[in-house]
């Protein structure tokens, strides 16, 4: 059993989700495994990680809009607002998305579905640096 570890880091553009699953890939390529597991852990709590359909955009429009009504910035909703009206909106929505991910590794490849991709997904309106520890572990 092999290990290998590194921290993924990206700029994020504002609220929104990105695909990180070129660089994810990759990464996992160049560590010429062919059978695991990845685990993927998001460092921030106002950014999460989701597996979600990489095809039409508007699946992602959707998102956005379902976690604004789900989680509103409403200054008055909340008692924590010390960055702004989008900070704990932010940390509520990446409670319900989660920080973490795990994929299996089979044949050397992610065992993705056909319309599957990994987001980054920030919750914070304004851009930030994100960074996500990616740990891999198998043969």
């Amino acid at each position: 059993m092999r290990q290998a570890t590194t921290i993924l880091s990206l700029d994020t553009h504002g609220q929104g989700l990105t695909d990180i699953t070129p660089a994810v890939a990759a990464w996992v390529g160049e560590q010429r495994m062919e059978e695991g597991l990845l685990a993927l852990f998001c460092r921030h709590t106002s950014a999460s990680l989701i597996v979600q359909e990489n095809a039409a955009p508007e699946v992602r429009t959707d998102i956005l809009a379902y976690f604004a009504r789900m989680a509103p910035e409403d200054s008055r909703a909340y008692a924590h607002d010390d960055e702004g009206p989008d900070d704990m909106p932010a940390h509520l929505r990446s409670i319900l998305t989660g920080i973490h991910l795990s994929i299996p590794l089979i044949g050397g490849r992610l065992a993705l579905g056909t319309w599957q991709g990994i987001y980054l997904f920030e919750h914070r309106r304004s851009p930030h640096r994100r960074s996500i520890a990616l740990h891999m572990a198998g043969a």
